[in-house]
């Protein structure tokens, strides 16, 4: 989200530079976008395969299903506060005739504060991610089959 908006105010700067009263689009290239789209899918990556594999291995062997139904619904109820973040942020930035941080012509509005918010948002989501995982207790299932050292049929046992 640094990336995004570090991006964004220079997006704007020259949106402002180039033409001052147009309604078009800035000079800056879209390849300027490309990390933070390389930091988004390489976040979303190591988010995704690390949330799975917590909730398989904190599973029970019949509920590993249900793990991942909730793995998929957690990710799901994200995108849902995502945009009500941003229904939040357009009703209460759209003041006084003010176009807003996210207004429809973005050479107008701020959407570099929007993903500074994100970003200051985000930091505190990690220090609460990190305070919990300080408090949780990993627990440890027992597998259906235990290695049993030193007898060659199990039926010895």
């Amino acid at each position: 989200m640094v990336s995004a908006g570090i991006v964004e105010c220079y997006r704007l700067k020259y949106a402002q530079k180039d033409c001052t009263h147009c309604q078009g689009s800035s000079s800056l290239s879209i390849f300027w976008q490309v990390p933070q789209y390389a930091f988004i899918g390489a976040s979303e990556v190591f988010m995704y395969v690390g949330q799975l594999e917590f909730f398989n291995a904190q599973a029970p062997d019949g509920l590993k299903s249900f793990g991942s139904a909730l793995c998929m619904t957690s990710i799901s109820l994200g995108n849902y506060v995502s945009s009500l973040l941003v229904t939040m942020v357009m009703k209460i930035s759209t003041t006084d005739n003010m176009p807003g941080w996210i207004p429809g012509n973005l050479n107008k509005g701020h959407l570099d504060r929007f993903f500074f918010l994100l970003a200051g948002l985000t930091t505190i989501d990690l220090v609460v991610y990190i305070a919990c995982a300080k408090w949780y207790k990993k627990i440890k299932l027992e597998g259906k089959c235990v290695e049993i050292s030193g007898k060659d049929n199990p039926s010895d046992v």
